[in-house]
């Protein structure tokens, strides 16, 4: 027993001493954040270039003049900021218009006409004029197909299935409810329908109809498509009962014109120890354009930048590069995020995560993550350091639309999504109502921080 306890003792000590360093590394690392989000708090930049993107550009949908000044100024502001390289990736994009105002009215019997609040989905062919036809109410695809071809042919389409809200997450009743947005037209046209109207994806019972992007099937007629308000929506659903041989009267002037040249924007920090391992965040410089797109996706852009500029505000250099991407035209075709994707293929680059601000500057409660359970396990130690500042779940979810193509090009080891308090999201989300007096500023820089703060555990500790 005596010969054991030199071997006994030095265990302990090897364990104190391990434990003590694990300590010093904590409180290190615990000041550090204390540090950024002192800086997010005290002299904090998102709030203010929010301001400028969405007050003085304004509405950036791809291809269109104010997505290009949204690339001059995110370019600009990057530089400014003291990135060690700013530049621009070159991508091809969809230039859709949405034309006049579009216009809509339930026509009774009687030729009582009711005008209701409705705008073009994304994507969508004009009317060519006015179209006048009556209306066959379905929730769903399948309900559609059931249908005789005589209860569809030459009508609308009304689309009415709900958010379902008992869902305590909204981007699981939005994604539930999306395929009648994405793809209504093509079932509608399918059974021979002249159009499509879908109940706008939203739980808010208002006016604000909500865009959003639609596809068609080069198989299939292409027929308008257009989003309803959810009163109009209700509206419809009622006269419908009472009087199903009703009609509907649409008229759109939207049409898609030819591809545009526009630009990803990326600002990069080199790494200091391993630079050729790359961190990326970044959020999509485009929006739809009945807003300023504020929410959609300025808070993802100005909190990007944000991210980096609070490691350099508080003198930390990154062992790995970190990257802020603005990505252009996620929202009709994430054309950015393949280029993106493509490039870092060809140039054989090694990342090792990608962050993504896509669902709203709201208040922080952690981050998604796409990736292998030993990868979640190792990003959960770093769960009390976010603690103190409500960012700490790290749940397993989805990391993003535009650095998805990242996941086969070069597979980083976590794909990771910025996760807000998204409660509010779904009321604004594509709707004219997503502007700049929507955000609260204390929530932005708290996200921003946030991110900050995790790019710091990624580039010290790597994964």
């Amino acid at each position: 027993m005596a010969s054991l306890a030199p071997a006994h003792a030095q265990r302990a000590a090897k364990a104190a001493k391990a434990a003590a360093t694990a300590s010093r590394v904590d409180l290190t690392d615990s000041l550090a954040l204390r540090k950024i989000f002192d800086e997010a708090l005290l002299r904090g930049q998102s709030y203010e270039n929010l301001r400028y993107l969405t007050g003085t550009i304004g509405a950036r949908l791809s291809g269109s003049p104010q997505a290009q000044q949204a690339v001059e100024w995110g370019k600009l502001t990057m530089e400014k900021a003291g990135f060690d390289r700013v530049y621009l990736q070159e991508v091809m994009v969809p230039h859709w218009v949405r034309g006049s105002k579009e216009r809509g009215e339930i026509v009774g019997n009687k030729g009582k006409e009711i005008k209701v609040a409705l705008c073009a989905l994304g994507g969508s062919v004009g009317t060519n004029g006015k179209l006048k036809a009556g209306v066959v109410e379905v929730r769903s695809f399948d309900e559609l197909r059931k249908l005789p071809e005589a209860a569809v042919k030459g009508k609308f389409v009304f689309f009415n299935r709900p958010f379902d809200d008992a869902l305590i997450e909204p981007g699981t009743a939005y994604g539930r409810a999306g395929d009648q947005r994405r793809s209504g037209a093509i079932e509608a046209a399918k059974r021979g329908a002249v159009g499509a109207l879908v109940r706008s994806l939203t739980s808010a019972r208002d006016d604000n109809p909500h865009t959003g992007n639609m596809s068609y099937d080069p198989a299939v007629t292409k027929v308008p498509a257009a989003a309803l308000s959810t009163l109009a929506a209700d509206q419809l659903s009622l006269l419908l009962k009472a009087n199903p041989g009703l009609e509907f009267e649409l008229q759109m002037e939207c049409q898609t014109l030819p591809d545009e040249k526009s630009y990803n924007v990326v600002g990069e920090i080199k790494g200091s120890k391993y630079p050729e391992q790359i961190i990326t965040v970044g959020g999509h410089l485009d929006s739809w354009d009945l807003g300023q797109g504020a929410h959609d996706d300025g808070t993802g852009v100005v909190q990007s930048m944000e991210a980096v500029r609070l490691l350099r505000a508080t003198g930390f250099r990154p062992e790995r590069t970190v990257r802020a991407v603005l990505f252009m035209n996620e929202e009709n075709g994430n054309r950015g995020g393949i280029e993106y994707a493509r490039l870092a293929a060809l140039n054989k680059e090694t990342h090792i995560a990608a962050i993504e601000s896509d669902g709203g500057g709201f208040t922080p409660r952690g981050f998604n993550v796409e990736s292998e359970p030993a990868i979640m396990a190792k990003m959960a130690v770093w769960g009390p350091l976010l603690q103190p500042y409500h960012a700490n779940s790290l749940t397993a979810g989805h990391g993003g639309t535009d650095i998805g193509p990242l996941k086969e090009a070069v597979k980083p080891k976590a794909l990771i999504g910025y996760d807000g308090d998204s409660q509010r999201y779904f009321d604004i989300h594509h709707t004219a109502a997503d502007t700049f007096d929507k955000v609260n500023k204390r929530e932005l820089e708290l996200g921003g921080a946030s991110m900050a703060s995790l790019i710091y555990l990624l580039s010290k500790y790597g994964l």
